[in-house]
């Protein structure tokens, strides 16, 4: 897939970030990753990203991850298309970016290079240094400690052709607009804040239909009827499973740090389609908090 198909691909629909599937020993269990994939792949989201923030990419051992991506592709292939995780030190990026060229992957999300701050010279020769790696599509993920500015996305467009999307998880309306407004068409724009459905419309409205949903993983149906309301401005729709459910599932997610993730984990093991447990440092929810998270997804009906 040449990176403008990417591009075109990622430019409309819903995205997702499917879980990592962990045994007992908490090992990388194919298995149960392949028959996750194969569950979630006929609900109709537009790309699957595997060993993306939700699938645990900060996590996983060099060893794994070829693992990982090799098992989405050859599980989603003809049916969606599958976008990798890479990101870590810039040398690492490197070596999962060509490891999921190799598997057969369609591009990569590059995610934070993590701890340490850099300037926004640093921070473009190191998307630079990944993009050149590669002959795929890039998007890049502004989250963290990786933050680019309008400037510096114009000169890396200029240096690399194959840089197609940009991905928010700051929130930061006034520098989004900013980026939108200098780079226009040239990026395909993607919603990228925890738990996107709620700010789903407000993105939407700054040229952001787009997004990738976590919730995905454990209530599909319902993920893929609120991204149809936001597509068709069906407001009511929006407000009610704001109030009934994605209201309710923040003030849970909220009570841990790292729950964002932890969260789905639990989601998906109350609907019969665990993961296993998280790794260390995140933490599992407390029963008290799944016994919440049960009674939100019950109300919602069968996905």
């Amino acid at each position: 897939m040449s990176p403008q198909n990417l591009k075109t691909i990622i430019g409309s629909g819903l995205l997702s970030f499917p879980l990592t599937d962990f045994d007992a020993q908490g090992d990388f269990d194919a298995a149960g990753y392949a028959r996750r994939l194969e569950w979630l792949a006929p609900y109709g989201a537009t790309a699957l990203f595997a060993a993306g923030g939700t699938g645990e990419f900060f996590s996983l051992t060099g060893d794994e991850y070829p693992r990982i991506i090799k098992t989405a592709v050859d599980t989603c292939r003809g049916k969606v298309p599958i976008i990798a995780g890479a990101g870590g030190p810039t040398r690492f990026a490197i070596q999962c970016a060509r490891q999921a060229e190799i598997a057969g992957a369609h591009g990569v999300l590059l995610l934070p290079h993590y701890l340490t701050e850099a300037g926004q010279e640093g921070l473009a020769a190191h998307v630079e240094a990944v993009c050149h790696s590669v002959r795929f599509g890039v998007i890049v993920y502004n989250r963290g400690v990786s933050k680019l500015l309008p400037e510096t996305l114009a000169k890396l467009a200029d240096r690399c052709p194959n840089l197609i999307g940009f991905k928010d998880g700051i929130g930061d309306i006034e520098l989004m607009m900013s980026i939108y407004q200098k780079m226009g068409d040239r990026f395909a724009y993607l919603g990228g804040l925890p738990t996107a459905e709620v700010y789903a419309a407000a993105y939407k409205a700054l040229g952001t239909p787009v997004y990738s949903s976590a919730v995905f993983n454990f209530i599909p149906k319902t993920a893929m009827q609120f991204y149809e309301a936001v597509r068709t401005d069906d407001h009511a729709t929006q407000h009610r499973l704001l109030k009934d459910f994605f209201m309710p599932y923040l003030d849970i997610r909220n009570k841990g740090a790292g729950y964002a993730v932890s969260i789905v984990k639990a989601g998906a093991t109350i609907v019969g389609r665990g993961a296993g447990p998280v790794r260390p440092p995140l933490t599992d929810l407390k029963p008290s908090e799944v016994e919440e998270l049960r009674v939100l997804i019950e109300k919602l009906g069968a996905q």
